[in-house]
Protein backbone atom coordinates (compact mmCIF):
# COMPACT_ATOMS: atom_id res chain seq x y z
CA UNK A 1 0.00 0.00 0.00
CA UNK A 2 1.22 3.48 -0.90
CA UNK A 3 2.63 5.50 2.02
CA UNK A 4 2.24 9.26 2.39
CA UNK A 5 4.59 11.07 4.75
CA UNK A 6 3.40 14.53 5.72
CA UNK A 7 3.99 17.07 8.45
CA UNK A 8 2.01 19.82 10.10
CA UNK A 9 3.25 23.32 10.83
CA UNK A 10 1.59 26.33 12.38
CA UNK A 11 1.82 28.97 15.06
CA UNK A 12 1.31 28.22 18.74
CA UNK A 13 -2.33 27.35 19.45
CA UNK A 14 -3.23 27.05 15.77
CA UNK A 15 -4.38 23.51 16.53
CA UNK A 16 -1.73 21.26 14.97
CA UNK A 17 -1.89 18.58 17.66
CA UNK A 18 -5.70 18.78 17.79
CA UNK A 19 -5.92 18.31 14.02
CA UNK A 20 -3.72 15.21 14.13
CA UNK A 21 -5.65 13.90 17.13
CA UNK A 22 -8.89 14.42 15.19
CA UNK A 23 -7.52 12.50 12.19
CA UNK A 24 -6.55 9.59 14.45
CA UNK A 25 -9.76 9.67 16.48
CA UNK A 26 -12.18 9.92 13.57
CA UNK A 27 -10.44 7.16 11.59
CA UNK A 28 -10.55 4.78 14.59
CA UNK A 29 -6.75 4.70 14.70
CA UNK A 30 -6.47 4.98 18.50
CA UNK A 31 -5.51 1.98 20.61
CA UNK A 32 -7.78 0.95 23.46
CA UNK A 33 -5.36 2.12 26.18
CA UNK A 34 -4.96 5.49 24.44
CA UNK A 35 -8.73 5.88 24.27
CA UNK A 36 -9.03 5.07 27.96
CA UNK A 37 -6.34 7.64 28.79
CA UNK A 38 -8.23 10.23 26.75
CA UNK A 39 -11.49 9.56 28.55
CA UNK A 40 -9.93 9.71 32.03
CA UNK A 41 -7.79 12.79 31.34
CA UNK A 42 -8.44 16.01 33.21
CA UNK A 43 -7.71 18.01 30.08
CA UNK A 44 -10.98 19.06 28.45
CA UNK A 45 -11.97 21.64 25.88
CA UNK A 46 -14.13 24.61 26.84
CA UNK A 47 -17.24 22.78 25.66
CA UNK A 48 -16.41 19.74 27.82
CA UNK A 49 -15.24 17.50 24.97
CA UNK A 50 -12.02 15.46 25.01
CA UNK A 51 -8.80 17.37 24.29
CA UNK A 52 -7.46 15.37 21.33
CA UNK A 53 -4.07 17.14 21.47
CA UNK A 54 -3.19 14.72 24.28
CA UNK A 55 -2.55 12.09 21.61
CA UNK A 56 0.52 13.94 20.31
CA UNK A 57 1.77 15.95 23.29
CA UNK A 58 4.12 13.19 24.41
CA UNK A 59 6.68 15.08 26.48
CA UNK A 60 5.86 16.23 30.00
CA UNK A 61 6.99 19.77 29.15
CA UNK A 62 4.63 19.75 26.19
CA UNK A 63 1.69 18.73 28.35
CA UNK A 64 2.53 21.32 31.01
CA UNK A 65 3.06 24.22 28.61
CA UNK A 66 0.50 23.23 25.98
CA UNK A 67 3.07 23.48 23.18
CA UNK A 68 4.88 21.11 20.83
CA UNK A 69 8.64 20.86 21.42
CA UNK A 70 9.90 17.66 19.82
CA UNK A 71 8.78 16.01 16.58
CA UNK A 72 6.05 13.46 17.31
CA UNK A 73 5.49 10.76 14.69
CA UNK A 74 2.09 9.11 14.40
CA UNK A 75 0.95 6.32 12.11
CA UNK A 76 -2.45 5.40 10.76
CA UNK A 77 -4.02 3.99 7.64
CA UNK A 78 -7.27 3.86 5.70
CA UNK A 79 -8.39 1.44 3.01
CA UNK A 80 -6.62 3.58 0.40
CA UNK A 81 -3.30 4.59 1.95
CA UNK A 82 -0.92 4.41 4.90
CA UNK A 83 0.17 7.63 6.58
CA UNK A 84 3.14 8.79 8.63
CA UNK A 85 2.54 12.15 10.33
CA UNK A 86 5.20 14.39 11.83
CA UNK A 87 3.77 16.86 14.33
CA UNK A 88 6.46 19.55 14.23
CA UNK A 89 6.94 22.48 16.65
CA UNK A 90 5.94 26.00 15.63
CA UNK A 91 8.28 27.95 17.94
CA UNK A 92 11.21 29.65 16.22
CA UNK A 93 13.62 28.21 18.81
CA UNK A 94 12.70 24.72 17.59
CA UNK A 95 13.31 25.42 13.89
CA UNK A 96 15.88 22.64 13.71
CA UNK A 97 13.26 20.18 14.99
CA UNK A 98 10.84 21.27 12.28
CA UNK A 99 13.48 20.93 9.56
CA UNK A 100 14.29 17.42 10.80
CA UNK A 101 10.65 16.35 10.82
CA UNK A 102 9.90 17.90 7.43
CA UNK A 103 13.00 16.68 5.60
CA UNK A 104 11.49 13.33 4.56
CA UNK A 105 7.93 14.53 4.00
CA UNK A 106 6.15 14.59 0.64
CA UNK A 107 3.42 17.00 1.76
CA UNK A 108 3.06 19.88 4.20
CA UNK A 109 -0.06 20.99 6.04
CA UNK A 110 0.25 24.67 6.95
CA UNK A 111 -2.29 25.57 9.63
CA UNK A 112 -3.64 29.10 9.77
CA UNK A 113 -5.88 30.34 12.57
CA UNK A 114 -8.99 31.80 10.91
CA UNK A 115 -9.05 34.52 13.57
CA UNK A 116 -5.53 35.74 12.84
CA UNK A 117 -4.94 34.96 9.16
CA UNK A 118 -1.44 34.90 7.65
CA UNK A 119 1.04 35.85 10.38
CA UNK A 120 4.82 35.99 10.77
CA UNK A 121 5.06 32.32 11.67
CA UNK A 122 3.11 31.39 8.54
CA UNK A 123 5.77 33.11 6.45
CA UNK A 124 8.53 31.27 8.34
CA UNK A 125 6.93 27.84 7.98
CA UNK A 126 6.16 28.39 4.31
CA UNK A 127 9.75 29.48 3.66
CA UNK A 128 11.02 26.26 5.24
CA UNK A 129 8.63 24.25 3.05
CA UNK A 130 10.02 26.03 0.00
CA UNK A 131 13.62 25.57 1.18
CA UNK A 132 13.12 21.82 1.67
CA UNK A 133 11.54 21.41 -1.76
CA UNK A 134 8.25 19.93 -0.54
CA UNK A 135 6.05 19.72 -3.63
CA UNK A 136 2.54 19.55 -2.15
CA UNK A 137 1.14 22.10 0.32
CA UNK A 138 -2.26 22.09 2.01
CA UNK A 139 -3.28 25.33 3.69
CA UNK A 140 -5.75 24.29 6.40
CA UNK A 141 -7.62 27.35 7.66
CA UNK A 142 -8.50 26.12 11.14
CA UNK A 143 -10.95 27.30 13.82
CA UNK A 144 -13.61 28.17 11.26
CA UNK A 145 -16.17 27.42 14.00
CA UNK A 146 -14.95 30.55 15.82
CA UNK A 147 -15.60 32.67 12.73
CA UNK A 148 -19.13 31.39 12.10
CA UNK A 149 -17.83 29.26 9.21
CA UNK A 150 -17.52 32.43 7.12
CA UNK A 151 -16.71 32.00 3.44
CA UNK A 152 -15.56 35.62 3.32
CA UNK A 153 -12.96 35.02 6.04
CA UNK A 154 -11.67 31.92 4.26
CA UNK A 155 -11.44 33.65 0.87
CA UNK A 156 -9.53 36.61 2.33
CA UNK A 157 -6.92 34.31 3.92
CA UNK A 158 -6.69 32.28 0.71
CA UNK A 159 -5.98 35.37 -1.40
CA UNK A 160 -3.33 36.63 1.00
CA UNK A 161 -1.56 33.26 1.10
CA UNK A 162 -1.59 33.02 -2.70
CA UNK A 163 0.69 36.07 -2.85
CA UNK A 164 3.09 34.46 -0.35
CA UNK A 165 3.06 31.15 -2.26
CA UNK A 166 3.93 32.93 -5.50
CA UNK A 167 6.80 34.77 -3.80
CA UNK A 168 8.18 31.45 -2.47
CA UNK A 169 7.56 29.58 -5.74
CA UNK A 170 5.14 27.13 -4.12
CA UNK A 171 3.21 25.73 -7.07
CA UNK A 172 0.91 22.95 -5.84
CA UNK A 173 -1.10 24.61 -3.05
CA UNK A 174 -4.59 23.53 -1.96
CA UNK A 175 -6.86 25.32 0.52
CA UNK A 176 -9.32 23.65 2.92
CA UNK A 177 -11.42 25.36 5.65
CA UNK A 178 -11.54 23.16 8.75
CA UNK A 179 -12.38 22.98 12.42
CA UNK A 180 -10.13 20.44 14.13
CA UNK A 181 -12.03 20.93 17.38
CA UNK A 182 -15.44 20.16 15.88
CA UNK A 183 -14.25 17.80 13.14
CA UNK A 184 -15.46 19.90 10.20
CA UNK A 185 -13.83 18.91 6.88
CA UNK A 186 -11.24 16.75 8.62
CA UNK A 187 -12.49 13.25 7.82
CA UNK A 188 -16.00 14.02 6.59
CA UNK A 189 -17.31 16.92 4.51
CA UNK A 190 -18.85 19.59 6.68
CA UNK A 191 -22.50 20.51 6.17
CA UNK A 192 -21.78 23.77 7.98
CA UNK A 193 -19.54 24.88 5.11
CA UNK A 194 -21.70 23.86 2.16
CA UNK A 195 -20.17 26.75 0.21
CA UNK A 196 -16.83 24.87 0.06
CA UNK A 197 -16.77 22.78 -3.11
CA UNK A 198 -13.65 20.77 -2.26
CA UNK A 199 -13.29 17.52 -0.34
CA UNK A 200 -12.33 16.83 3.26
CA UNK A 201 -8.70 16.89 4.37
CA UNK A 202 -8.52 13.09 4.67
CA UNK A 203 -10.00 12.60 1.20
CA UNK A 204 -7.38 14.96 -0.22
CA UNK A 205 -4.57 13.12 1.58
CA UNK A 206 -5.84 9.80 0.22
CA UNK A 207 -5.95 11.06 -3.36
CA UNK A 208 -2.89 13.31 -3.74
CA UNK A 209 -0.31 11.93 -6.17
CA UNK A 210 3.09 11.91 -4.49
CA UNK A 211 4.77 9.71 -7.10
CA UNK A 212 5.45 12.70 -9.35
CA UNK A 213 8.41 13.87 -7.30
CA UNK A 214 9.93 10.37 -7.24
CA UNK A 215 10.23 10.05 -11.01
CA UNK A 216 13.71 10.95 -12.22
CA UNK A 217 16.13 9.74 -14.86
CA UNK A 218 18.97 10.26 -12.39
CA UNK A 219 19.64 6.72 -11.18
CA UNK A 220 21.87 6.84 -8.10
CA UNK A 221 23.06 4.17 -5.65
CA UNK A 222 25.74 4.90 -3.05
CA UNK A 223 27.71 1.75 -2.27
CA UNK A 224 27.21 0.68 1.35
CA UNK A 225 29.16 -2.56 1.23
CA UNK A 226 31.25 -4.63 -1.16
CA UNK A 227 30.26 -8.31 -0.82
CA UNK A 228 33.14 -10.75 -1.41
CA UNK A 229 32.46 -14.06 0.43
CA UNK A 230 35.55 -15.73 -1.13
CA UNK A 231 34.24 -19.18 -0.27
CA UNK A 232 34.59 -22.33 -2.38
CA UNK A 233 30.93 -22.05 -3.41
CA UNK A 234 31.11 -18.29 -4.13
CA UNK A 235 34.70 -17.95 -5.21
CA UNK A 236 34.04 -15.32 -7.91
CA UNK A 237 31.12 -13.56 -6.21
CA UNK A 238 31.45 -9.77 -6.20
CA UNK A 239 28.37 -7.69 -5.42
CA UNK A 240 27.81 -4.07 -4.47
CA UNK A 241 25.13 -3.52 -1.85
CA UNK A 242 23.23 -0.30 -1.34
CA UNK A 243 19.89 1.47 -1.42
CA UNK A 244 18.77 3.02 -4.67
CA UNK A 245 18.33 6.72 -3.92
CA UNK A 246 16.57 7.73 -7.11
CA UNK A 247 15.72 6.57 -10.60
CA UNK A 248 15.80 3.00 -11.89
CA UNK A 249 18.64 0.59 -12.66
CA UNK A 250 18.06 -2.23 -15.15
CA UNK A 251 20.07 -5.27 -16.14
CA UNK A 252 22.34 -4.40 -19.11
CA UNK A 253 22.27 -0.68 -18.21
CA UNK A 254 25.52 1.17 -18.81
CA UNK A 255 26.73 2.64 -15.50
CA UNK A 256 29.55 4.83 -14.21
CA UNK A 257 31.24 4.48 -10.82
CA UNK A 258 32.20 7.77 -9.19
CA UNK A 259 34.55 9.33 -8.25
CA UNK A 260 36.84 7.07 -10.32
CA UNK A 261 34.72 7.54 -13.46
CA UNK A 262 35.01 3.86 -14.42
CA UNK A 263 32.34 2.48 -16.76
CA UNK A 264 30.73 -0.95 -16.81
CA UNK A 265 27.42 -2.74 -17.43
CA UNK A 266 24.98 -4.25 -14.92
CA UNK A 267 24.98 -8.02 -15.26
CA UNK A 268 22.64 -8.95 -12.40
CA UNK A 269 20.48 -7.35 -9.70
CA UNK A 270 19.69 -9.28 -6.50
CA UNK A 271 16.99 -8.55 -3.95
CA UNK A 272 16.87 -10.83 -0.89
CA UNK A 273 18.26 -13.74 -2.88
CA UNK A 274 15.98 -13.22 -5.88
CA UNK A 275 17.05 -11.82 -9.22
CA UNK A 276 15.32 -8.69 -10.51
CA UNK A 277 15.20 -7.20 -13.98
CA UNK A 278 15.31 -3.70 -12.45
CA UNK A 279 15.76 -1.88 -9.13
CA UNK A 280 13.78 1.24 -8.25
CA UNK A 281 14.23 4.08 -5.79
CA UNK A 282 13.83 2.89 -2.20
CA UNK A 283 14.92 -0.70 -2.81
CA UNK A 284 18.01 -2.11 -1.10
CA UNK A 285 19.71 -4.38 -3.63
CA UNK A 286 22.98 -5.99 -4.65
CA UNK A 287 24.27 -4.97 -8.09
CA UNK A 288 26.69 -7.10 -10.08
CA UNK A 289 28.82 -5.70 -12.91
CA UNK A 290 30.27 -7.38 -15.97
CA UNK A 291 33.73 -5.96 -15.21
CA UNK A 292 35.86 -6.43 -12.10
CA UNK A 293 36.62 -2.86 -11.12
CA UNK A 294 37.83 -1.20 -7.94
CA UNK A 295 34.77 -0.06 -5.94
CA UNK A 296 34.63 0.83 -2.24
CA UNK A 297 32.09 2.02 0.32
CA UNK A 298 31.35 5.67 -0.37
CA UNK A 299 31.52 5.32 -4.15
CA UNK A 300 28.36 5.99 -6.12
CA UNK A 301 26.94 3.94 -9.01
CA UNK A 302 25.07 6.14 -11.49
CA UNK A 303 23.59 5.71 -14.95
CA UNK A 304 26.12 6.86 -17.56
CA UNK A 305 23.52 8.82 -19.51
CA UNK A 306 22.77 11.24 -16.64
CA UNK A 307 25.92 11.97 -14.66
CA UNK A 308 25.82 14.03 -11.44
CA UNK A 309 27.94 17.08 -10.68
CA UNK A 310 31.42 16.49 -9.29
CA UNK A 311 32.98 19.26 -7.25
CA UNK A 312 35.00 20.16 -4.15
CA UNK A 313 33.51 23.66 -3.89
CA UNK A 314 29.76 23.76 -3.38
CA UNK A 315 27.22 26.52 -2.77
CA UNK A 316 24.61 25.25 -0.33
CA UNK A 317 21.80 26.31 1.97
CA UNK A 318 22.70 25.59 5.59
CA UNK A 319 20.45 25.07 8.59
CA UNK A 320 22.54 25.27 11.76
CA UNK A 321 21.43 22.81 14.46
CA UNK A 322 24.00 23.10 17.24
CA UNK A 323 24.08 25.23 20.38
CA UNK A 324 27.71 26.01 19.59
CA UNK A 325 28.03 28.58 16.80
CA UNK A 326 29.53 27.74 13.40
CA UNK A 327 33.32 28.11 13.45
CA UNK A 328 34.69 28.65 9.95
CA UNK A 329 38.25 28.13 11.20
CA UNK A 330 37.80 24.46 12.08
CA UNK A 331 37.37 21.37 9.92
CA UNK A 332 34.03 19.58 10.00
CA UNK A 333 33.01 16.20 8.62
CA UNK A 334 30.52 16.18 5.76
CA UNK A 335 28.46 13.04 5.28
CA UNK A 336 26.86 12.70 1.86
CA UNK A 337 25.01 9.38 1.77
CA UNK A 338 27.66 6.71 2.46
CA UNK A 339 30.62 9.01 1.82
CA UNK A 340 32.29 11.00 4.61
CA UNK A 341 34.90 13.66 3.90
CA UNK A 342 36.51 16.59 5.69
CA UNK A 343 35.28 20.07 4.87
CA UNK A 344 35.34 23.74 5.83
CA UNK A 345 32.81 26.52 5.49
CA UNK A 346 34.94 28.80 3.36
CA UNK A 347 32.40 31.65 3.12
CA UNK A 348 29.04 32.69 4.57
CA UNK A 349 27.17 34.40 1.72
CA UNK A 350 24.17 35.52 3.75
CA UNK A 351 21.74 34.64 6.51
CA UNK A 352 17.97 34.70 5.98
CA UNK A 353 15.58 36.34 8.42
CA UNK A 354 12.98 33.60 8.13
CA UNK A 355 10.24 35.84 9.52
CA UNK A 356 10.64 38.53 6.85
CA UNK A 357 12.60 36.56 4.19
CA UNK A 358 15.22 39.34 4.08
CA UNK A 359 18.85 38.33 3.42
CA UNK A 360 21.59 39.80 5.61
CA UNK A 361 25.37 39.71 5.37
CA UNK A 362 26.82 38.04 8.45
CA UNK A 363 29.95 36.47 9.85
CA UNK A 364 28.24 34.18 12.34
CA UNK A 365 25.81 31.29 12.29
CA UNK A 366 24.03 30.23 15.46
CA UNK A 367 21.37 27.70 16.50
CA UNK A 368 18.40 27.65 14.07
CA UNK A 369 20.03 30.10 11.65
CA UNK A 370 19.47 29.42 7.96
CA UNK A 371 21.39 30.89 5.04
CA UNK A 372 23.68 30.31 2.09
CA UNK A 373 27.34 29.22 2.40
CA UNK A 374 30.25 27.94 0.33
CA UNK A 375 31.52 24.52 1.43
CA UNK A 376 35.01 23.34 0.50
CA UNK A 377 35.50 19.55 0.75
CA UNK A 378 38.68 17.51 0.86
CA UNK A 379 37.32 14.99 -1.66
CA UNK A 380 35.13 15.68 -4.66
CA UNK A 381 31.46 14.88 -4.14
CA UNK A 382 29.20 13.37 -6.81
CA UNK A 383 25.94 15.20 -6.18
CA UNK A 384 22.83 16.60 -7.82
CA UNK A 385 21.24 19.96 -7.11
CA UNK A 386 18.73 19.70 -4.28
CA UNK A 387 15.94 21.09 -6.44
CA UNK A 388 16.52 18.36 -9.04
CA UNK A 389 17.14 15.37 -6.80
CA UNK A 390 16.68 15.80 -3.03
CA UNK A 391 17.99 12.30 -2.26
CA UNK A 392 21.41 13.05 -3.76
CA UNK A 393 21.45 16.79 -3.15
CA UNK A 394 21.72 16.96 0.62
CA UNK A 395 24.23 16.22 3.36
CA UNK A 396 24.87 16.71 7.05
CA UNK A 397 27.73 18.40 8.89
CA UNK A 398 29.31 16.62 11.85
CA UNK A 399 31.53 18.20 14.50
CA UNK A 400 34.43 15.75 14.79
CA UNK A 401 35.12 16.95 18.34
CA UNK A 402 31.74 15.84 19.66
CA UNK A 403 30.46 13.57 16.85
CA UNK A 404 27.23 15.62 16.91
CA UNK A 405 25.29 16.52 13.77
CA UNK A 406 25.52 20.31 13.69
CA UNK A 407 24.06 21.28 10.33
CA UNK A 408 21.95 20.22 7.36
CA UNK A 409 23.06 21.13 3.84
CA UNK A 410 21.06 21.45 0.62
CA UNK A 411 23.29 21.74 -2.45
CA UNK A 412 22.36 24.58 -4.83
CA UNK A 413 25.34 24.94 -7.22
CA UNK A 414 28.92 23.99 -7.97
CA UNK A 415 31.27 26.94 -7.60
CA UNK A 416 34.06 25.35 -9.63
Amino acid sequence: MNILKFFTAGSVDDGKSTLIGRLLYDTDSILADQLEALQTSNRKNDDGTIDLAILTDGLRAEREQGITIDVAYKYFQTEKRKFIIADTPGHIQYTRNMVTGASTASLAIILIDARNGVVEQTIRHSYLVSLLGIKHVVVAVNKMDMMDYSETVFDAIKEKYKALAQNLNLKDVSYIPVSALKGDNIVQKSERMAWFEGESLLHFLEQVDTDLQDKTTQARMPVQWVIRPQTDQLHDYRGYAGRVLSGTFKVNDRITVLPAGTNSTISKIEFFGNELSQAQAGQSVVIHLKDNIDISRGDTIVNSSALPIESKLIEADLCWMDGRALDSSITYLLQHNSKTTKCKISEILYKVDINTLEKHATEEFRLNDIGRVIVKTADALAFDLYGDNKANGSAILIDARTNLTVGALMFRASVE
